[in-house]
């Protein structure tokens, strides 16, 4: 069977859509390197756009503002969670369950990342975030709404009323917090790789449960 006419479109489509990501990744990872190396507040559009040589109307292409592409890795890290999550065993516990999807989320992320920014400089990024108050805001708002929504998930899976029973959010507000010690850790560290992230999460949520009990001292 011969194909003419619209049926040869795909691939000249699809070619279209590689070039769009590469631009957008080109973006981003210019935005980051400038964000880090010179300061979030003091970086512009113009010079995001100039490092890429792309016009600042192509930049607001893909990106609404340069807050946006600040947390553009980290939103595709917290996406690759919720689908983890999602995807976790019915019978599974919610500790377990979130503590199984974070751990399948690190073993798979890692090459995502690197397709869009040396993991380095998504490192690099946080430090940014939280040196910077404007950033710094966002992040808090972003996580709350984040635990927010991870909150109503474990309370379907558990099949909750999320505003009668107060236990999703307050195991997911101990699990974000066993995230954010991890995370101010390895970022403080010398090894920067995502096995050492990996390694320091399993090892921080296997301490949960101990933390919680009742009497340390037994």
């Amino acid at each position: 069977m011969t194909f003419t006419g619209p049926q040869a479109a795909p691939p000249a489509a699809g070619l279209r859509e590689r070039k769009k990501q590469r631009t957008r990744d080109a973006l981003l990872r210019a935005a980051l390197e400038l964000f880090t190396a010179q300061g979030y507040e003091q970086t512009t559009v113009d010079e995001i756009a100039d490092a890429v040589d792309v016009s600042q109307r192509t930049f607001f292409r893909y990106f609404a503002t340069k807050e946006e592409a600040a947390f553009a890795v980290q939103h595709m890290v917290e996406q690759r969670f919720v689908r983890a999550l999602e995807e976790r065993p019915a019978e599974e516990g919610p500790f377990d369950a979130m503590r199984n999807a974070v751990l399948c989320a690190w073993d798979q992320i890692g090459e995502a990342i690197e397709e869009v920014v040396p993991v380095e400089l998504y490192l690099r990024t946080f430090q940014v975030i939280e040196s910077t108050p404007a950033l710094l805001a966002v992040h808090l708002r972003r996580s709350t709404e984040m635990e927010e929504s991870i909150a109503r998930l474990i309370a379907e899976r558990e099949g909750l009323d999320l505003e009668t029973d107060p236990r999703p959010r307050v195991a997911v507000a101990a699990f974000s917090g066993v995230m954010r010690v991890t995370g101010q850790l390895w970022g403080r560290g010398t090894d920067t790789s995502l096995d050492a992230i990996r390694a320091l999460t399993e090892r921080y949520l296997d301490h949960l449960g101990p933390a919680l009990a009742t009497d340390w001292r037994e």
